[in-house]
């Protein structure tokens, strides 16, 4: 395999990317086809940001419980369930629409549901892909390439949902994300593991609070779970108010908006290249602060920008430095937690990032309703380049005698 694709040698890893690719295009064909969804019924961006914060407080809440029993489950077993249960709301959130019969509440009843699954499937996710490469040291490859696959996805399925939305409507985006789900599921189900090792469990109110002792008691992954969720607080609902800009500031309609979604994951997309042509976590730490800084900086450009070639650019930049944050950061976590509690550890990941999210896209939401978008991606702008100097500072603190 060529250096940049050299986890593809290991075959479980394979069947997962490529099962992977095609599912995580549906599932972003589904998010844009629901905020458009969303905004087409009600107008309001605070609906936007309800939505959003439906399908993804599940995570904040539940992805504790779901990294305990990711560290006492076959992973591979939780995901075939999770995996098929999200086909299941796929197809009902289908039926819903394509009869006619869809109602804001159904939206964030179906973005709640999913996100339950979610809280459960991510942590399992996160932690499954170390028992998918035999040799430990493509880890950091294996982890660039599923950021690749998630942004592949994003910058596809945007760009589908646009078209398709705009020439069959919402229903037919959910249709095909349903469908999508058996390339995961017909992966998994291919896959040769042996069973996971047994080991004694605490109850699970201990387990979850040595999870949080010791992610805590490390400061390098108490600092990189820090930045996480500042950067998904404060940097990701941008997503949340894109609607607003492709209708009210470029007077586009669903077209418009996959444009600017899919220039947001193609910047993410070159991200994942580059982090994937890395060897090794030496360095990636001040890629990290350097990314978030500069997502910050992207984040005023757009909230500034009145031309569409200027929030394209601006989007190109900030894909590409959330992904290079999130993605190294995943990648310096795995290195460093221990396997028993890894996929405790990597739930507070996934809450980092995936759970804290809604909370800022529900502040997004309502504060654009008093301030205005642009005001509000200005504060939250910000805010990240604070959080983000302070994570440089904190290293620059202590790099001299821990190696990070």
């Amino acid at each position: 395999m060529p250096e940049l694709l050299r986890a593809l040698v290991h075959r479980n890893y394979r069947l997962y990317f490529f099962g992977q690719l095609f599912s995580l295009a549906g599932t972003w064909m589904q998010r844009i086809a629901m905020s458009w969804l969303v905004y087409r019924l009600t107008g309001s961006t605070l609906m936007l940001g309800l939505v959003s914060f439906a399908g993804q407080i599940p995570v904040l809440v539940l992805a504790l419980f779901g990294g305990v029993l990711s560290d006492r489950y076959d992973q591979r077993v939780m995901l075939l369930w999770t995996q098929s249960l999200a086909l299941g709301q796929a197809v009902l959130l289908a039926a819903l629409t394509l009869s006619g019969a869809v109602l804001p509440w159904h939206l964030i009843l179906m973005a709640l549901c999913l996100g339950i699954i979610n809280a459960i499937d991510t942590p399992a996710r996160q932690a499954f892909v170390v028992q998918l490469v035999d040799n430990r040291a493509d880890l950091g490859n294996a982890i660039a390439l599923n950021s690749f696959t998630m942004n592949t996805a994003r910058f596809i399925g945007p760009s589908i949902a646009g078209v398709v939305v705009g020439l069959a409507g919402e229903g037919v985006c959910f249709l095909i994300n349903a469908a999508s789900y058996l390339a995961v599921i017909l992966a998994l189900r291919a896959m040769r593991t042996g069973k996971p090792e047994k080991r004694k469990h605490a109850p699970a109110g201990e387990a979850i609070l040595q999870g949080l002792r010791y992610a805590y008691g490390v400061p390098r992954i108490r600092h990189l779970l820090f930045l996480v969720a500042a950067v998904s607080f404060f940097v990701t609902p941008y997503v949340v108010l894109l609607p607003y800009f492709a209708r009210e500031v470029y007077a586009g309609g669903a077209q418009t908006f996959g444009f600017l979604s899919a220039a947001a994951g193609a910047g993410a997309l070159l991200g994942t290249l580059h982090l994937a042509s890395q060897r090794g976590v030496a360095g990636l730490s001040r890629i990290i602060g350097r990314a978030a800084l500069l997502a910050g900086l992207a984040l005023i450009a757009f909230a500034v920008s009145s031309r569409l070639w200027l929030a394209v650019a601006a989007l190109l930049v900030l894909g590409f430095c959330v992904i290079s944050v999130i993605a190294s950061c995943n990648t310096l976590i795995q290195s460093f937690v221990e396997d028993a509690l890894r996929g405790r550890v990597m739930s507070l990941f996934t809450m980092a990032f995936l759970g804290v999210a809604p909370l800022g896209g529900l502040a997004a939401g309502w504060l654009a309703e008093h301030a205005g978008p642009r005001a509000t991606l200005l504060i939250f702008a910000a805010a990240a380049i604070v959080a983000a100097a302070l994570f440089i500072m904190r290293r620059d603190g202590y790099s001299e005698t821990v190696e990070f």
